[in-house]
């Protein structure tokens, strides 16, 4: 047997051995058991840097636990609160409510109604096409906006962790795709990619279409990658 597979093994005996949490707490009333679920899965979500999945939600409640109702409780007990409990990239996230986001950046020193470096237009165009026509290479945008994208502007866009290499593109040279992160979810509270407003949707409506995308007439939301209405706790 190898180093590593006594590692492994001795892993699962000491997994096995180490008392786990109660999470049925068949002990407890009902009342007092929905009290700690609750407590629970709001701590873990409170101590979280980032928004916290189903999955790891569901290792401290029992089987018979409808999580979905406990977060509406816990949203519903924070009624009147500076803070919610929102859906955002995948998971669970507190943040501060829209109407305290310039007391925060008072408090910080920032001026308000910043959030940082907003991107430029041409950035939030190509993080826009590349959240709606993903994974897409630095080529295609370029044929897409009929000119150079440049290195340095997706380096921008890296360095805010807002895109991130995807697979490689069964063209000639295999060249990169890029696709965007939970983080871009994250910064303009969307839960999934499937928040995105409808393209199709849009065009249909005569709010969007491809030569007012190429013309930057896109949402405000979008193109200035302001934050204030989900400013984090």
């Amino acid at each position: 047997m190898t180093m590593a597979a006594d590692r492994d093994e001795a892993g699962e005996r000491a997994a096995k051995q180490s008392p786990l949490i109660d999470t049925e707490l068949e002990h407890l009333p009902p009342e007092l058991r929905w009290r700690e679920w609750m407590n629970r899965v709001e701590a873990v979500i409170f101590a979280a840097s980032e928004p916290v999945t189903r999955e790891v939600l569901a290792r401290v409640v029992g089987r018979d636990c409808n999580l979905d109702l406990i977060v509406d409780d816990i949203r519903q007990e924070l009624r009147g609160r500076p803070y919610d409990l929102v859906r955002v990239a995948g998971g669970y996230q507190h943040r501060t409510r829209p109407a305290f986001a310039d007391a925060i950046r008072a408090a910080s020193g920032q001026a308000a109604g910043k959030a940082g470096r907003p991107l430029s237009q041409t950035e939030a165009l190509v993080l826009m096409t590349i959240a709606y026509f993903q994974p897409i290479t630095r080529a295609e945008l370029s044929s897409f906006f009929a000119r150079e994208i440049s290195r340095d502007l997706i380096g921008v866009l890296r360095g805010q962790d807002f895109i991130a290499s995807g697979p490689r593109s069964p063209t000639p040279g295999a060249p990169y795709t890029y696709v965007t992160t939970r983080t871009f979810l994250s910064h303009f509270g969307l839960d999934t990619l499937r928040d995105l407003p409808d393209f199709e949707a849009l065009e249909d409506a005569g709010l969007l279409s491809r030569d007012k995308l190429l013309a930057g007439e896109i949402p405000l939301s979008i193109a200035t990658g302001d934050d204030a209405e989900n400013a984090e706790e």
